[in-house]
């Protein structure tokens, strides 16, 4: 019998045929169709935001100063803080008195131009790490870490953070606490966050990161926050809204729709990326590698699937300087750029297998990033009849598959 596969790519599709013998099930939580409108399920979550009893409109004053931390990647962005945005107006609250801080290193900001002409002026921030006027000293924590956060987080009447939730090769997950620390401290803790992630490791163990993200979360007060868990493509399956303690919710609904499992690992993993080019950032193509290589079998063949061509961040760029991943690893971790994660997962996933890349990116990049260049679906069949087994991966970036029982 044979196996005809599907798999969105950008927003193309790629189909391939293997022997059903080739083909390793991969069991997983069901995507919702992506039908429901975002700011839909943004308005009624923030009706009945988790840890409170009243919606959240009434959880704010007029007089409130509001800083929203924005991950720039969430689907329907413009859409869902506009949303946000009208309910606090419900509350009274002045346009003025709301700034958007989005991460260092974020250079261009399309979604403002999906924003409607009444907020063209809404006051949008860019997180200086190195500018010490703008940074604040929160408390120290647990760990005796004493933290800096950026000044207007500190100093906001309601903190609201709105990010994707995700799977983090180092962290476990991605999102909420996550995005909050360490991406809005300072230039030393940004550089002296650890690099290392433990290829094994399965989200729900402990992690001395995450909870100290956590800790830091719950010292601000009660910051809400706005949890998107993503469906295939630019879709979102779900949104929640909640204090603090919701972070555990978020987690169990990503699990829901994108933990996967799989008998044992493959010798041919592919794995795809769909959705809109803009939105695809390289960070979500270096964990969509990681992830794949999590399940391939040493010295096996793994194959990424985009039509994107996203720059590099600096930690991509130091991939650029080296012709072996091992040292490209190496380098990263000597030259502590403000997110090692990207370039780290590329490198990881690149060392000691055979990486075969389709993307928007010139042929040439694709080789300097340790990459045999493809093109057509006609290359990944060839691949497919070569190998033993077959594992395939839609949407990647955003799944964590644990290989055996």
């Amino acid at each position: 019998m044979v196996e005809s596969v599907n798999l969105i790519v950008g927003s193309e599709t790629w189909g391939f045929t293997l022997p059903v013998g080739k083909y390793l099930s991969l069991s997983r939580g069901t995507v919702p169709a992506g039908r429901a409108i975002p700011a839909d399920l943004l308005r009624a979550a923030m009706e009945r935001p988790i840890g409170l009893g009243a919606p959240m409109s009434r959880a704010v004053t007029p007089d409130d100063s509001v800083v929203i931390l924005v991950d720039e990647g969430t689907p329907a962005l413009a859409e869902l803080i506009v949303a946000l945005l009208q309910n606090l107006a419900e509350a009274q609250v002045q346009l003025g008195n709301v700034t958007l801080l989005v991460p260092a290193g974020s250079r261009q900001q399309p979604w403002l131009d999906d924003l409607p002409d009444e907020l063209a002026d809404i006051h949008l921030e860019v997180h200086e790490p190195e500018n010490r006027d703008k940074l604040a000293y929160l408390a120290t924590t647990k760990a005796e870490r004493r933290v800096y956060l950026n000044r207007k987080i500190v100093e906001a009447d309601l903190l609201i953070v709105l990010s994707r939730r995700g799977f983090d090769p180092k962290l476990g997950y991605s999102g909420a606490a996550a995005f909050l620390f360490p991406h809005f401290s300072d230039t030393e803790t940004i550089a002296a966050y650890p690099k290392e992630f433990a290829t094994t490791s399965r989200p729900e163990e402990p992690n001395a990161l995450r909870r100290e993200a956590k800790e830091i979360l719950k010292l601000l007060g009660a910051p809400f926050l706005i949890q998107v868990i993503e469906g295939f493509g630019d879709t979102v399956a779900e949104i929640l809204v909640g204090l603090p303690p919701s972070t555990s919710d978020g987690a169990v609904g990503l699990k829901q729709h994108w933990l996967g499992r799989v008998d044992r690992k493959a010798d041919l993993v592919i794995a795809s990326v769909s959705g809109s080019n803009d939105r695809i950032a390289f960070r979500d193509l270096a964990t969509a590698a990681a992830t794949a290589r999590r399940v391939l079998e040493p010295g096996g063949r793994l194959v990424l699937l985009t039509t994107a061509a996203p720059p590099l961040d600096d930690s991509g760029d130091l991939l650029l300087k080296v012709d072996d991943p091992a040292i490209a690893l190496k380098r990263i971790a000597a030259a502590k750029p403000d997110d090692a994660r990207p370039g780290t997962f590329w490198a990881f996933a690149a060392k000691k297998v055979s990486l075969y890349v389709a993307a928007g990116w010139p042929d040439e990049l694709i080789e300097e990033l340790f990459a045999t260049p493809i093109h057509t679906p006609a290359e990944v069949q060839r691949l497919i009849d070569a190998a033993e087994s077959v594992l395939f991966l839609p949407d990647a970036h955003k799944m964590f598959v644990e290989v055996g029982a």
